[in-house]
């Protein structure tokens, strides 16, 4: 075995992998980047979901937005769903594990708010459920997907954005992830600051 060799072609597969994504997720990425500026324009709040790499991304998405991306400005309101270990603990304890996210959107979100959902697979029961919660809710979602979107795609709206990564392999479509959700919080911060 060449490690050399074989951490080589990890890179070109990323690279290849987020090369092919750009055809298919750069105008669905802008139409949540303005989705996601109305809604903080207007007050809201956007809401974050995912399990295990996934609620990584969940959680650096909203200190991007809450602390800063790559510029200073003011603060903006997003919470991730997958820190409070209290709520997550009981709820799984005295409901259902697939109800650890759904419960907390119920709680936390109002009309116009934005659901980050986030599921390599789009087969995650806990976030699919966050999504139909967020629908309760009148809330949009922006959902990141891969492996051609799995039951993700049955539960979206036509108002809600489905950002799914043209890729089966896990490790690439959680990197392509988080480029995606820079691209996010990038945008984001040039539509309230101009261009840097």
């Amino acid at each position: 075995m060449n490690l050399i060799s074989r951490i080589s072609q990890h890179f070109q597969d990323s690279v290849q992998t987020k090369l092919s994504a750009v055809e298919v997720m750069a105008a669905p990425l802008a139409r949540a980047v303005e989705m996601m500026v109305q809604t903080l324009m207007n007050n809201g709040k956007i809401l974050a979901c995912g399990n295990g790499g996934s609620a990584a991304d969940s959680q650096h998405f909203a200190a991007e937005l809450v602390g800063r991306f790559e510029r200073e400005r003011p603060e903006l309101a997003a919470v991730a769903l997958t820190v409070d270990s209290s709520i997550l603990t009981a709820v799984a304890n005295d409901y259902s594990f697939d109800e650890v996210f759904a419960k907390q959107v119920r709680a936390l979100g109002q009309p116009g708010d934005v659901l980050l959902a986030i599921s390599t697979s789009g087969n995650s029961p806990n976030v699919l459920a966050a999504v139909r919660a967020a629908r309760e809710r009148e809330m949009r979602v922006v959902a990141l997907t891969g492996k051609g979107g799995g039951a993700m795609n049955q539960v979206l709206g036509e108002a809600d954005v489905h950002l799914c990564v043209p890729a089966d392999r896990t490790a690439r479509i959680q990197e392509t992830h988080l480029l995606a959700i820079h691209c996010l919080c990038d945008g984001i911060d040039c539509m309230l600051l101009g261009d840097a």
